[in-house]
């Protein structure tokens, strides 16, 4: 059995691990690349090994970093099985399509420069096409409901509690006439979290890969994050000023809204206060939301049955078109205005930011991890100056960072769902994390005693 790490290898995006035994290969998630503009470009359009020579897509949930190259996986020659669960499937079918048109819409852009300096223009990474034709490909399996690919090798999905659909994969593989277990993480979720399940505990495994984006740090509970919540909306409020939250469309939005809304059921937030969900994609997302209770959890039942929709409550209102969205330019009272891309690297966000992040009375509140060479990451290092839409704007409003709504579990909550496995795994691969994190969580399992632990270089290639 070989393993080749392709992408999320001491990174955190481009999800992309290439396992080959039994003369099958088998791609763990083609997520894109998220970072320096050009850099991204370049290696997302050029896969690093041959899809035609892929025979399964195994995706562990719907996040652009994990699946968002599956289009160009298709375009250039995969015809084989995608494999997810149903709500992964749905989410993808959304979300897909709208990073296809961010990816159109920004090869729009650079091919007007480009065009200006008589240089060639480029073809975008993919198209909606593109995009749609990669769907037909999908296969949806239930969780803990195991499905043989091969004779010799079967995949069962477990609740990873990351988002709505997310898996752990676990790969039973006969070789030479004896059988390992292969587990995935993918992005590993939190136990005790609102709306979804808590990650599935396994209880063995022969050869883990396990995310490590948080690997070093600590979250705050989430009772914490929720009071810190309550007091940046009202401090904002009081000075007049809007709250400002970049929010990736699935599954963070889905969490503040339903945080804000138990905060306006117990009277905790300024009467009258609006929220405004301005995201095409997080609309839609939020409707497969409702489409999928398989993956609620106990406390999200109970308060659907209580309390009704914990998606929406009167001071609530989903922007959809551009006309609103833009209306929101104009606001004057204090609001809070949830809007995608989660990294303010793409879509409405952008928008909010240039007309809102140089006025002091206002905050921009972000509630989950900045890859570097983002605009996120530049708000959160406080950078007195940023570039949006190419222009400099001061950074005059206040930043505020909460930690405790993270989707990822943190250093403690790793090394518990690892401990489960026992005896412990025979090879461990730390992937998706920052180098110094992965090398840094990598270092802790060695020192507690994991027998064999690697942190792979981007394309290093392990016989196990």
């Amino acid at each position: 059995m070989n393993i080749t790490f392709h992408g999320a290898a001491r990174g955190v995006t481009g999800a992309q691990h290439l396992l080959e035994v039994n003369g099958v290969r088998i791609l763990l998630d083609c997520g894109l690349h998220q970072g320096k503009r050009q850099e991204s470009f370049e290696r997302n359009r050029t896969l690093p090994y041959d899809p035609r020579q892929v025979d399964f897509l195994v995706l562990s949930h719907a996040h652009i970093d994990h699946s968002g190259n599956i289009p160009s996986l298709v375009k250039n020659g995969f015809t084989g099985d995608i494999l997810c669960t149903f709500a992964t499937r749905d989410l993808c079918a959304m979300m897909l399509r709208d990073s296809a048109h961010i990816q159109e819409a920004d090869i729009e852009y650079v091919n007007k420069k480009r065009l200006r300096r008589g240089e060639t223009a480029l073809e975008p990474i993919y198209t909606t096409q593109d995009a749609l034709d990669a769907l037909r490909f999908f296969l949806a399996i239930g969780y803990e409901r195991p499905y043989r690919i091969t004779p010799d090798i079967s995949l069962t999905f477990y609740d990873a509690g990351h988002i709505l659909g997310s898996a752990i994969t676990a790969l039973d593989i006969t070789e030479n006439g004896s059988t390992r277990r292969l587990v995935y993480s993918g992005d590993l979720g939190r136990p005790d979290r609102p709306i979804l399940r808590d990650p599935t505990y396994l209880e063995g495994a022969d050869i883990v890969l396990v995310e490590s984006t948080y690997g070093t740090r600590r979250h705050e509970s989430t009772a914490d994050a929720e009071n810190e919540l309550e007091q940046v909306i009202t401090r904002a409020f009081q000075r007049g000023g809007k709250v400002i939250v970049p929010a990736f469309a699935v599954g963070r939005t889905q969490e503040l809204v339903y945080c804000i809304h138990r905060l306006k059921i117990r009277h905790d937030l300024p009467s009258g206060l609006p929220v405004f969900v301005d995201s095409p994609l997080a609309i839609d997302a939020t409707s497969v939301f409702r489409l999928h209770p398989e993956c609620y959890d106990d406390e999200i039942g109970t308060f659907l049955l209580d309390t009704g929709d914990p998606f929406g409550f009167d001071e609530l209102t989903y922007t959809r078109s551009v006309e609103a969205s833009k209306a929101l330019n104009f606001l004057r009272e204090p609001a809070v205005i949830i809007s995608a891309a989660g990294m303010c690297e793409a879509g409405r966000i952008q928008h909010h930011l240039k007309n809102n992040i140089e006025d002091p009375r206002n905050t921009v509140l972000i509630v989950g991890w900045q890859s570097p060479d983002t605009l996120g990451r530049r708000i959160v290092e406080r950078q007195p100056v940023v570039k949006i839409f190419g222009e400099e704007y001061r950074l005059n409003a206040s930043v505020e960072v909460i930690n405790g709504f993270s989707a990822h579990a943190d250093r403690l909550e790793l090394l518990g769902w690892l401990g489960a496995m026992q005896p412990r795994p025979q090879t461990t691969f730390v992937v998706h994390g920052e180098e110094p994190v992965a090398l840094a969580f990598g270092g802790t399992l060695l020192q507690e005693g994991w027998p064999s632990v690697h942190v792979p270089k981007l394309h290093e290639a392990f016989a196990v």
